[in-house]
């Protein structure tokens, strides 16, 4: 009661208990005076009831304080994130994929919403938990990811593509398991959708985020890359080296911006490189708002 830090309270007691109007009365009111709660879990409870009453998880009430901390310079700002690998197809039990586990996609998601701001996220598959307090929106296909970002894209003010897009899929899917048969099997492939560079084309006064994974000539295709899709931002790592790229929980990016400049960020983990991200695009937000605005042109009368 004396403390002038957040207070964060997370309830655990029996489901009847937690559903009585007097405490939810004072749930209420302890809101009201700024006291911060987590709603409880759902399982079995110690008295052998089932429903809302288990204490939260303890990654997830980590998560929470973390939020409640982190100053909130992104309040405001709508981002829209993809994350994953996706998957293409050619039969009804195999596809073809690549090594994207989402790590970097899911922590610029997380870094975000714990920054502020309102965050959706479009995920292809992970063995990830899906993050708390954002909009979840899992796809497959390159298809199914390019159809969703689209659909969203409207109301983001920034968009980050970090997603490892499949460039091919199969040109033709079996509905039947295709057996072995002779030494070997043929696959016709056809480009997928460029999901980034449809984005870059309609993007508007959006700031637009992307990444260049690359084995060779890291720089230039980079910048290449951002200039031709109409980027912002390019995030550009290079899989070849120890702790950098997928699978890994730490990274090793170069952050190039449209006008050139490239900020080398060393060895560190994935959450903190998402942070150094998005102070990026925070820096342009800040330039944008304090740039003056033009006067219009006087008219003789």
């Amino acid at each position: 009661m004396a403390t002038k830090a957040p207070v964060l309270i997370c309830p655990a007691m029996n489901v009847n208990m937690y559903n009585n109007a007097v405490v939810k009365e004072n749930i209420s009111r302890l809101t009201a005076m700024g006291y911060l709660f987590m709603v409880p879990g759902y399982g079995e409870l110690a008295c052998k009831a089932e429903g809302y009453g288990r204490l939260p998880e303890i990654p997830d009430i980590v998560e929470e304080v973390e939020s409640i901390l982190t100053p909130k310079d992104l309040r405001g700002e709508k981002i829209l994130v993809t994350a994953g690998p996706t998957r293409e197809p050619f039969d009804p039990v195999r596809y073809i994929t690549n090594y994207s586990s989402g790590k970097m996609g899911y922590a610029l998601a997380i870094a975000a919403k714990r920054r502020g701001a309102h965050v959706t996220l479009i995920s292809g598959p992970t063995a990830l938990p899906t993050p708390r307090d954002m909009t979840f929106i899992p796809v497959a296909s390159a298809v199914d990811m390019r159809d969703a970002v689209m659909e969203h894209l409207d109301s983001a003010t920034v968009v980050i593509k970090a997603a490892a897009v499949a460039d091919y899929r199969p040109s033709s899917r079996s509905a039947r398991k295709i057996k072995k048969g002779g030494d070997g099997l043929d696959l016709q492939l056809e480009r997928n959708p460029d999901i980034i560079l449809e984005v870059g084309r309609k993007k508007g006064n959006r700031i637009l985020v992307g990444f260049a994974v690359e084995t060779e000539n890291l720089v230039e295709n980079a910048r290449n890359k951002l200039k031709k899709k109409n980027m912002d931002i390019i995030v550009a790592n290079d899989v070849t080296k120890e702790g950098a790229g997928f699978g890994y929980d730490t990274n090793i990016i170069k952050i190039i911006s449209a006008d050139g400049k490239i900020e080398n960020v060393p060895l560190m983990g994935k959450m903190e490189v998402a942070d150094r991200i998005l102070d990026k695009v925070k820096k342009i937000i800040t330039g944008r708002q304090s740039a003056p605005r033009r006067r219009p042109a006087l008219r003789d009368k």
